[in-house]
């Protein structure tokens, strides 16, 4: 257990919980993401503080097996339907199999529906309410697809199950979050997909969910141009002139407390940020960077427009650490930490305006 209490000690996270998690009656669901990747290693290495409430939707023999690669010590209890009076220390499993026996480090497409069905799961007992909040590793997007299955990413999946028809994106680390108009598009893609209506209703969303779920009354936006310049009055594009400012100043009349649209190369200094709560970024490569950049391995990313709650890793699958017992698990418990503040915070207002 060396490894894991050293990583532990490095992040620091547990010392963020404001509430007794321990004995709390609100159950996580967590998935580890892509079973060859180094969602296992995070489960494993995961604070035992949080074992009592949090169910792992997986294989519990993939657990056993990257245990033992780990030299790991943990005792796994696995259930069908976890009971809420479960407290001890044991890491407590739902079981769902896989397809194909596993290899750390190498992607098998016959597993991918073993991915998807552990998000069904999840997806389920979230919406039934066996579960308060979600909180997923990272899926490796390509042997999804190489499987057969069109996958865009566990936003748009996620958004499917509960039908949601519009979920966010939105990433946040200590100071800053970057939510996304348009989130897993090719780049060419883009332009055509920003319309009037996407931008009001992200714009909606993201004000209504910081409400909701941050009890952030009345949030503070900067909204990014798409084009270089925010379109330099048009030499550089026309969708700031035709498609965003329109619904800037539209929401602004209602009350909205928009800024917009900034040129995104000044919409994340020091003095652009004070005193703002979300920036909201057009395509995913626009604002992304940027947050991870200024917080990799402790940020967060957070689905808005679900009727639960979901939180996530900001990583990969980092298949050539898996196994290997050096791995970071900072954001995992960032993703945890967010969960329970979320819903701590999720008895605020309703409204979707101002």
């Amino acid at each position: 257990m060396s490894n894991t209490d050293s990583k532990q000690n490095k992040v620091g996270y547990p010392a963020a919980v404001t509430t007794d998690f321990s004995s709390s009656e609100r159950r996580f669901a967590l998935t580890p993401g892509e079973p060859a990747g180094i969602g296992p290693d995070l489960v494993l290495m995961m604070d035992p503080i949080y074992r009592s409430r949090i169910v792992v939707i997986a294989d519990p023999a993939i657990l056993e097996q990257r245990a033992a690669e780990l030299g790991v010590d943990v005792e796994i209890t696995t259930t069908e339907k976890p009971s809420r009076s479960h407290t001890d220390a044991a890491l407590l499993v739902s079981p769902i199999e896989v397809a194909v026996p596993v290899v750390a480090g190498q992607l098998n497409p016959l597993n991918a529906a073993y991915v998807l069905k552990t998000l069904n799961r999840a997806a389920e007992g979230c919406l039934s309410g066996e579960f308060s909040a979600l909180v997923t590793g990272p899926v490796h997007k390509g042997v999804i697809n190489d499987a057969g299955v069109a996958f865009r990413g566990h936003t748009e999946l996620l958004a499917e199950l509960a039908g949601s028809d519009l979920p966010v994106m939105m990433l946040s680390t200590p100071g800053l979050r970057v939510a996304l108009v348009t989130t897993h598009l090719p780049l060419r893609q883009v332009s055509d997909a920003i319309t009037e209506q996407l931008v009001e209703r992200t714009i909606r969303i993201l004000v209504t969910d910081l409400h909701r779920k941050f009890s952030i009354a009345n949030a503070r936006i900067v909204v990014c141009g798409l084009n270089p310049h925010a379109g330099e009055g048009g030499h550089l594009g026309t969708e700031e002139q035709t498609i965003i400012q329109p619904v800037v100043e539209r929401l602004k009349q209602q009350g909205f407390r928009l800024t917009g649209p900034t040129p995104a190369d000044t919409a994340f200094t020091r003095e652009r940020l004070q005193n703002v709560d979300a920036v909201l970024a057009m395509y995913h490569d626009q604002g992304l960077p940027v947050l991870k950049h200024a917080g990799f391995g402790e940020a967060v990313n957070i689905t808005l427009g679900l009727p639960f709650i979901r939180t996530s890793v900001d990583h990969g699958t980092a298949l050539d650490l898996a196994a290997r017992g050096q791995i970071d698990v900072g954001s995992l418990h960032a993703a945890i930490v967010t969960a329970i503040d979320m819903i701590e915070s999720s008895s605020g207002g309703q409204s979707t305006t101002p």
